[in-house]
């Protein structure tokens, strides 16, 4: 694309020049320095969160803490906990007291992800914190002031919510002071190369081997619409930095991991059971294996990953990233998790 006065460089840790960014980068630098809320909308997986960040960057509030939350994560009960802390022996389980998420915020900003997914009672107390930045922990009568900046995101229709009840008119309103828009990724397949380059290099500094991509493997993934967004994209190169025997990854080694990937998604509505007979026909025609010793082990083996595949995901998002309680959970140690987390091609947002 070629520079002209209109033209915004990419933002922190951000790949891309194609023309649908460019407003969000320009209303990143134009919201970044002001104090008020931001309200980003987007499908899943199209990089909320590092514009997020990339905001908080840019931002007076820089030195501070940036602070996720994963609304859609966890149940009601635990995300008030999550984001007001609680005092020991508030609740069954609460055994300590609990710093919540928007004081750990204090001086910083706040990443509310999923929003939409929130009850009406915990609107309210998050209403309460926009307006007064003021909360009670859960058990506690003490009010706690806090200084934050928060940043919701949401991949559904907030304007539906509120029509249908769902979802509080004047806090849709508190948050959406900023709108950003950001486009799915087959509304910028200018950026794929790029963007599969960066996760390439991003695979290689995790400790994997370096290798590049032939022009026809670029051609093919940006030909793609990548249903998933970026982050279909991310998983992708990193089991292709995986599992490629060769330096070179070709076009062949994307087509099969794509197939692979629709492979998943399809077996996922089918049922285990069914994913499972499904997964062993293939390796029976010879689609995954060319026969001979070992294929039992081969089917073993895509199994048990495609099991720790959605199990080690479904961790990381019932802890909010925590790799320490994410293994716990598990019964693994920390680096075990890390290694199968690199092997597995997971996506950390």
């Amino acid at each position: 694309m070629p520079k002209s006065e209109h033209f915004s460089p990419p933002l922190p840790e951000i790949v891309g020049t194609a023309p649908a960014m460019q407003d969000v980068y320009r209303l990143v630098r134009l919201a970044a320095p002001r104090s008020a809320n931001i309200l980003l909308i987007g499908e899943t997986g199209t990089g909320k969160e590092v514009i997020a960040k990339a905001v908080h960057k840019l931002s007076k509030r820089a030195d501070g803490p940036f602070i996720r939350v994963n609304c859609g994560a966890l149940h009601e009960n635990l995300l008030e906990s999550e984001l007001f802390g609680h005092i020991k022996g508030s609740f069954t389980g609460a055994v300590e007291n609990k710093t919540g998420r928007f004081e750990a915020a204090h001086g910083g900003t706040i990443f509310l992800d999923e929003i939409n997914s929130t009850s009406h009672k915990l609107q309210v107390k998050l209403l309460r914190v926009l307006q007064e930045r003021e909360f009670e922990r859960v058990g506690e009568s003490r009010t706690i002031r806090v200084d934050v900046r928060v940043i919701a995101a949401t991949n559904t229709s907030l304007e539906q919510a509120v029509e249908d009840r769902e979802f509080r008119e004047d806090l849709y309103y508190r948050l959406n002071v900023m709108r950003l828009s950001i486009p799915p990724l087959r509304q910028r397949k200018e950026d794929i190369p790029e963007l599969a380059r960066a996760f390439l290099i991003r695979a290689q500094r995790q400790g994997l081997a370096a290798r590049t991509f032939d022009k026809s493997a670029l051609d093919l993934m940006a030909a793609y619409d990548w249903p998933g967004n970026v982050r279909e994209l991310e998983n992708l190169v990193l089991r292709l930095a995986v599992l490629s025997s060769d330096s070179v990854i070709t076009v062949m080694d994307v087509e099969r991991e794509m197939r692979m990937g629709v492979a998943e998604q399809t077996g996922a509505s089918l049922g285990f059971e069914a994913e499972i007979e499904a997964l062993l026909h293939r390796y029976v025609m010879g689609d995954l294996v060319s026969g001979g010793e070992g294929e039992g082990s081969n089917v073993h083996e895509s199994v048990v990953n495609r099991v720790e595949r959605p199990l080690i995901r479904l961790a990381l998002s019932v802890t909010s990233g925590n790799k320490v309680r994410a293994a716990q959970l598990l019964g693994m140690n920390r680096n075990t998790l890390r290694a199968k987390i690199n092997a597995l091609g997971i996506a950390e947002d």
